[in-house]
């Protein structure tokens, strides 16, 4: 059995998956979220309630953290704008706090920093796979931070990540999951783009994803995503808010760094139209349903 404690904070529609994974594996798990009912579900789970964030840091051995964007992990994790005491006062010298969070990499740089002065590695450590691989625990979690800290921590990681890369010191983590978001909103406004144009052209959408998966055109969004696109089922595995917030943070380092992105900042613009129109709550897969705002009619098959 693992003898570590874990504190996971940030119990969602990715986190609390995360953390059931760990209580099945054997570890003693401690969570935290804004919201008491998933921390609730996770105690009938057979984890228990941390508390404060920091009175989670301080029964945990090492802290995982799964929250929403850069503010989220400044206020959880150093108290910026907090009511609650946060990480970093219940942390002590030699432990690990691992941020699976999707951030700006320079917050997580600045954080890494501020954990550092109190002895405590940060590993900036982003995932992708929605949440039927947090359920699964079949993650790519991409890794950034000091690479001892990652070997203490793998066995934790592989309870819920079946990939897990170290990509380079603090921020680097993040760098990954930017560029994986590029790819993923790409793939998903290509799919889209297809499958309107294909029922404009009055084609056998199952025919026609059944045929293109196959060639050189075959990917993630086509395998997992389209058989559900063109059905109108846009229940979200994740949320296409936060893949707009993603696009954001991409867009924003691409600007830093002086790096082109026309095809990411008018996929952002895509995002945005979701989110303005009520959408954000919706799959990221729902990207679909702009196109067909912009064509007058929807992409669907008959059952």
């Amino acid at each position: 059995m693992p003898d570590k404690t874990v504190g996971f904070v940030g119990l969602g529609i990715m986190g609390l998956p995360m953390a059931k994974n760990l209580l099945d594996a054997g570890y003693r798990v401690v969570g935290h979220n804004r919201s008491d009912d998933p921390t609730a579900e996770l105690v009938e789970y057979g984890g228990e309630d941390g508390g404060s964030p920091a009175q989670l840091a301080e029964k945990s051995d090492v802290v995982l953290l799964c929250l929403p964007d850069s503010p989220d992990v400044e206020n959880v994790v150093l108290g910026e704008g907090s009511e609650q005491s946060p990480v970093i006062d219940g942390v002590a010298d030699g432990m690990t706090v691992i941020d699976h969070s999707t951030i700006s990499p320079t917050t997580a740089e600045s954080v890494a920093d501020c954990l550092a002065e109190e002895g405590v590695a940060m590993l900036d450590a982003p995932i992708s796979g929605g949440e039927v691989g947090a359920i699964e625990g079949t993650l790519s979690i991409m890794v950034g931070g000091p690479e001892d800290a990652l070997d203490a921590q793998r066995d934790v990681l592989e309870v819920m990540g079946e990939t897990v890369t170290h990509c380079g010191p603090s921020g680097a983590g993040q760098t990954t999951k930017a560029c994986n978001q590029i790819v993923v909103s790409a793939q998903m406004a290509a799919v889209s783009e297809a499958l309107v144009f294909a029922d404009n052209a009055g084609a056998d959408l199952d025919a026609v994803v059944d045929a293109i998966s196959g060639g050189a055109a075959g990917c993630w969004a086509l395998d997992n995503r389209a058989p559900s696109m063109i059905r109108g089922d846009f229940d979200p595995g994740f949320f296409a808010e936060y893949q707009y917030k993603d696009l954001r943070i991409a867009t924003d380092a691409g600007e830093a760094f002086g790096s082109p992105m026309p095809q990411t900042a008018l996929i952002h613009e895509l995002y945005k139209t979701m989110v303005q129109n009520g959408m954000g709550r919706d799959d990221n897969s729902g990207v679909m349903q702009v196109y067909e705002m912009l064509s007058g009619s929807e992409a669907r098959i008959s059952e």
